[in-house]
């Protein structure tokens, strides 16, 4: 019975030393989302979650092209890949712990004292190795392959950030390039107006008036297409950074603007919780900040280390290999720390403490997931709405415009009533435009939302 007792006490103070069996912070998850999606959209079964390349629903070739190389040029994308490959150089340092050390040395020297020469020579081989019986080490490795898991999901939520901005950026570019194309329209219909004005001025029909009003509506019009000019050349130039290139490097041409915005499946509360990466990187923190509680309790119990030397030591350089000059030693160590001044213990609730701040921010980046989602999913749908009512708008302005415009034709209203009618027509139509831009942008941020191709 004797001999149990020392096992049995190991077995109770490794117990002690080992840090919190690891559960994954509970956060109440809601059954469904508040926000219902716009009409048409379901919720997405497992299956039909989309974890490819997400922004090909668009069906624009130009836009897959961008992100190839945004992959393959975003400085940003380059710098998490390297905390990444640090973080698992860091998780193979701390496994390396759990070997022994092997290390190996030669010496030789020359002493003179009280009128004496003599010669020192030694080859030795020395091995150490710390066994691991409070689970220190052990719960090191832990602490840095969670850590690593961490870095690799940072890596996954910046991808998807950068992809998010970019497809964004371009969906906006299409926007400013419609909005360009409609005021390039307005201009060649404002100076018709401006042209049959003249024309009614010279048969005096009309006064000086309504030349100079025709003609500050085509001035304004004018100045109004190279503000969206300014707009689409920054847009341009950001799509030229996060693809790695200087602006001058790229030019995109003008493309049609998306016919429909397309439909994305809106995953279950449930399953969002595996498909954000910057969640999964706040859990893997929490993981890690666990582990080091093990680390800060193991440091109460004594390390024991097992150590090992060998060689050959001579005064005579040619005999230094003789079986006689040959030595080893081998035996244990045991250290440990009597007296910290509180060290030990402020550790121990600086590690708890670290714990629990990790698991406020996994749960705040939870409720912060479900915020974007349910905010996109009601953008979506008020703006769905939105656009239906506006363009039931311009429906209206563009016959209230024709109507307006025989009326002056027809000399029974003057050039103030086309003014107003046009710049009705003109700001519906611009209203369509941002509000379909709107709804594509939101779009892209409800696929971010949702964890994109994580």
């Amino acid at each position: 019975m004797r001999l149990l007792r020392v096992p049995l006490l190991l077995a109770l103070l490794a117990g002690c030393a080992n840090p919190p069996a690891y559960v994954r912070p509970e956060v109440a998850v809601p059954a469904a989302y508040k926000e219902q999606p716009p009409e048409g959209w379901q919720a997405a079964r497992p299956s039909e979650l989309q974890r490819g390349a997400w922004w090909t629903v668009f069906g624009d070739a130009q836009l897959d092209a961008l992100v190839a190389d945004l992959d393959a040029g975003n400085q940003d994308l380059r710098r998490a890949e390297a905390v990444l490959r640090q973080a698992r150089a860091a998780t193979d340092a701390a496994r390396s712990s759990l070997y022994p050390s092997v290390s190996g040395g030669a010496a030789a020297s020359r002493t003179h004292q009280a009128g004496t020469s003599f010669d020192a020579f030694s080859l030795d081989v020395a091995a150490g190795w710390e066994l691991d019986l409070w689970g220190r080490v052990r719960s090191g490795v832990s602490a840095a392959e969670a850590a690593a898991s961490a870095s690799e999901a940072d890596l996954a939520a910046a991808r998807l950030s950068l992809q998010a901005q970019l497809a964004q950026s371009y969906l906006q570019l299409h926007i400013a390039d419609a909005q360009r194309n409609l005021l390039g329209e307005t201009v060649e219909s404002y100076r018709r107006s401006l042209e049959l004005t003249r024309n009614r001025l010279a048969a005096g029909v009309v006064t000086r008036a309504d030349v100079a009003q025709a003609e500050l509506q085509l001035r304004s019009a004018e100045a109004q297409r190279l503000e969206v000019g300014i707009a689409r050349a920054q847009l341009e130039h950001a799509i030229a950074l996060l693809t790695g290139r200087a602006p001058a490097a790229l030019a995109l041409a003008e493309m049609p603007l998306p016919a429909e915005v397309p439909p994305v499946p809106a995953s279950l509360p449930s399953q969002l919780l595996e498909r954000r990466p910057d969640v999964a990187a706040a859990e893997r923190r929490v993981a890690a900040a666990n582990a080091q509680i093990g680390v800060a309790r193991a440091a109460y119990f004594p390390s024991l280390r097992l150590s090992a030397d060998g060689g050959f030591r001579s005064n005579r350089l040619g005999e230094l290999l003789s079986l006689p000059n040959r030595f080893w030693s081998l035996g244990p160590s045991l250290a440990a720390t009597l007296f910290d001044g509180g060290a030990r213990a402020a550790a121990s609730a600086q590690a708890e403490a670290a714990y629990d701040a990790t698991v406020a921010a996994y749960r705040r980046a939870v409720l912060g997931a479900f915020g974007e989602v349910e905010d996109n999913l009601v953008a979506l749908s008020v703006l769905a709405d939105q656009e239906r009512v506006q363009r039931e708008a311009l429906a209206a302005a563009r016959t209230a415009l024709e109507i307006v415009t025989l009326q002056y034709k027809a000399g029974t209203v003057s050039y103030l009533n086309v003014i107003v009618a046009q710049a009705a027509a003109l700001q519906t139509e611009r209203a369509v435009l941002d509000l379909r831009g709107r709804r594509l942008t939101a779009t892209v941020a409800l696929i971010k939302a949702t964890g994109g191709t994580w």
